[in-house]
């Protein structure tokens, strides 16, 4: 008796970012309004990140109603019925429920139930993970079109008076529709991790510490010296690494899209980068501040809508933190 052939499934040769869609937290929050707990001043804060101001949500509003909204928008401008979205991807590290899983929420609410949906924690590259994925997994046939989100509610898991990180941190959340394509929109992507630096930034506590009294509830912290120099060092030659993987140079780009980190870190990566003046940089963290999974499809929704000009063009995206991990790859914007 011979064993029968599976049937191997195929989709579609190529795929892009057909739409954005963002959320920002309803309540900005200016640098004064954080300074007392960390003994601070705004100058200290403009200086040592760029950050002017934070949007942050309020009390009513979870990091999963962020994440419908960006995803109606983006279904809405994407010219794709929601019924016809089969997967739904959420990048998150702010699900404070462990389960079920922010993206079965938002799938239902948006419309798109029952596609097949999950929330993947890479912290600050998971947006930049979860397009590499939707990628993936259309080009393969397991998926026709997905809807892909990063959303954050920073402020839940925010210590106010920790100084390494909590003048950073927004809420809010990006969402890009992905389907097929007739000509390459999203490049094969550099991502990696290192977990032997999973120290120097994340939780100061586990779930089961809050429950023993260890900590009262596990807020985020960094040491910040040490995230600055693996982000400027390191993350530029992997963005490097990312123009050569799609066969262009800085030249081709139209824009630069990194994870709204910290300003410095910004105008660094664009010099070591050589971007000429013609690039247009993200630079959405002056105003929303660092929202981790959601900041790169926030920036380029918003530098999308500042600058139509660059519709079309090559983006060069990355995204790292907390793992640490690291994800860029350049795509083709909508």
């Amino acid at each position: 008796m011979t064993n029968p052939t599976l049937k191997q499934s195929v989709g579609a040769q190529f795929t892009r970012i057909y739409s954005y869609g963002a959320a920002r937290g309803d309540l900005i929050v200016p640098n004064d309004d954080l300074i007392g707990p960390i003994n601070s001043s705004d100058e200290w804060i403009r200086q040592r990140t760029g950050i002017i101001t934070r949007t942050r949500a309020s009390h009513g509003i979870s990091a999963t109603d962020l994440a419908t909204d960006a995803g109606r928008e983006a279904i809405e401008k994407s010219g794709i019925a929601a019924a016809d979205i089969d997967l739904v991807i959420v990048a998150t590290i702010s699900n404070v429920q462990q389960t079920p899983s922010m993206a079965a929420v938002v799938a239902d609410r948006v419309g798109a139930n029952p596609a097949a949906a999950y929330d993947e924690n890479a912290a600050c590259a998971g947006f930049s993970y979860a397009v590499t994925q939707a990628d993936a997994l259309i080009r393969s046939g397991a998926a026709h079109y997905a809807l892909v989100i990063g959303a954050e509610k920073l402020s839940d898991v925010v210590d106010p008076g920790d100084r390494s990180i909590s003048f950073l941190l927004g809420d809010g959340a990006g969402a890009a529709v992905i389907g097929p394509s007739d000509s390459p929109g999203i490049a094969a992507p550099v991502w990696g991790s290192d977990g032997s630096k999973a120290d120097v930034v994340g939780m100061n506590g586990t779930l089961t510490d809050a429950r023993d009294g260890v900590v009262p509830w596990p807020t985020l912290r960094q040491e910040g010296p040490a995230v600055f120099r693996w982000a400027v060092w390191e993350m530029a030659k992997v963005a490097k690494q990312a123009l050569d993987v799609a066969g262009i140079t800085a030249d081709d780009l139209a824009a630069f899209i990194p994870h709204q980190a910290n300003m410095r870190i910004i105008d660094e990566l664009a010099k070591q980068l050589k971007l000429p003046e013609s690039v247009v940089i993200g630079r959405d963290i002056e105003t929303t501040g660092n929202t981790s999974a959601a900041s790169i499809p926030l920036a380029t929704h918003r530098l999308l809508k500042e600058h139509p000009e660059v519709s079309g063009g090559l983006a060069l995206q990355i995204g790292f933190g907390a793992g640490l991990v690291f994800g860029a790859q350049v795509v083709v914007l909508p």
